[in-house]
């Protein structure tokens, strides 16, 4: 069975969920942090795992 599970990214500025990602989580235990686009913020932001 994969150990990849389904997790959600959110604006760190909006709070929104704006992307979907996968993550190992035996491998990766940290939380993970990306900048992406927000189309609500119209900029790059950071955005961080978030609980389903």
């Amino acid at each position: 069975m994969s150990q990849d599970r389904l997790i959600k990214l959110a604006c760190s500025t909006c709070k929104r969920t704006n992307y979907w990602s996968s993550k190992n989580k035996k491998l990766v235990t940290k939380k993970i942090e990306l900048n992406k686009f927000c189309k609500w913020c119209k900029k790059k932001t950071k955005h961080k795992e978030a609980k389903k």
